[in-house]
């Protein structure tokens, strides 16, 4: 009979409980949200504006039309929140007070890519996600034909250019060209920095900061329209064209260019259509000379014009030194 009892007991108390819970769920699904109830918070460590909190509560808002804590489905927010472009990551929970809480997490731009005509943020993860008609974020720009393979080593390269007080001031942004090289712009001059692929960066940045520190601080920066950092061991500069100072040098370096080694280039490459020329002449010539005089000999011409002919290209070959 005990054992009955018991029974009934923990049964009417189950009943009682589940009837009160039940009242208490319909009560609580009921309950309107309200704006006051709504928290929004940004968990970047860099701030960014690419999602307002006011566009939040609007997609809260489209999402439940009637406010009440009953019709919320909140994995279709959570959902739709994360399906923003400019979002990382989102995470919706409701308190049993009926406090509506987002956690939300944007996407942090490490660099600007300009590619084939489109203009676009990338995030430290690669991902690609469209500019802001409101809000531009200040980061590095990087224009050409990047791979997406290729985001990654480049977003590390953009962290450690920023990570570093030299880098920082010197580049501005970078550029690849048509034959794959990266080219690092530079903010005192026009000139640029070729440091070729994207492997062994810290090399290069220190072998190009050494440049700078023993040699660059003593010039112009104008003289030079590019320094190339991406050989072994080696730096290698390229004189601007348009600086003064280099006129007298690239004009004496074009008039050295234009004496004997481009004329025995030329010889060189020339000698079986000049020989040829010149026997088909020597040829024609003995024609001539038949209608003239009626005492010539063509095959005995033939051989002595021939043996000049022949004599030729050996004094030519000896011409070219290079």
């Amino acid at each position: 009979m005990k054992n009955k009892y018991r029974i009934l007991k923990i049964a009417i108390t189950v009943i009682i409980l589940g009837f009160l819970l039940s009242f208490s769920l319909k009560k609580f699904s009921g309950q309107k949200i309200t704006d006051k109830q709504i928290s929004v918070k940004m968990n970047e460590k860099t701030p960014v504006y690419f999602v307002d909190e006011k566009d939040i509560r609007e997609i809260v808002k489209k999402e439940n039309p009637s406010g009440e804590v009953g019709d919320l489905d909140i994995p279709a927010l959570e959902k739709k929140i994360n399906n923003l472009p400019a979002v990382d990551s989102a995470n919706v929970y409701l308190n049993l007070n009926g406090k509506l809480n987002l956690d939300i997490k944007q996407r942090v731009p490490v660099f600007r890519l300009n590619k084939e005509g489109r203009d676009f943020y990338v995030d430290e993860k690669g991902i690609e996600f469209p500019i802001s008609k409101t809000y531009s974020h200040p980061c590095m720009l990087v224009t050409g034909n990047v791979n997406k393979d290729e985001y990654q080593k480049l977003a590390e390269l953009v962290e450690k250019i920023d990570k570093d007080d030299f880098s920082r001031k010197y580049f501005i942004g970078i550029s690849k060209d048509r034959n794959g090289n990266y080219n690092l712009l530079t903010s005192e001059s026009n000139y640029k920095v070729e440091i070729g692929d994207l492997d062994n960066i810290d090399f290069k940045v220190k072998g190009f900061k050494t440049f700078v520190e023993k040699y660059l601080v003593y010039q112009d920066p104008e003289k030079y329209s590019r320094v190339s950092v991406k050989y072994q061991n080696q730096i290698v500069t390229t004189l601007n064209p348009y600086f003064k100072e280099n006129d007298s040098v690239l004009q004496a370096g074009n008039k050295e260019l234009a004496k004997a080694p481009v004329a025995a280039v030329k010889k060189t490459g020339a000698q079986p259509k000049l020989t040829e020329n010149k026997i088909s002449s020597t040829q024609a010539k003995p024609k001539e000379s038949i209608k003239k005089k009626t005492v010539t000999k063509p095959q005995k011409t033939k051989k002595t014009e021939q043996k000049p002919t022949a004599a030729k290209p050996k004094k030519k070959a000896t011409v070219k030194i290079e």
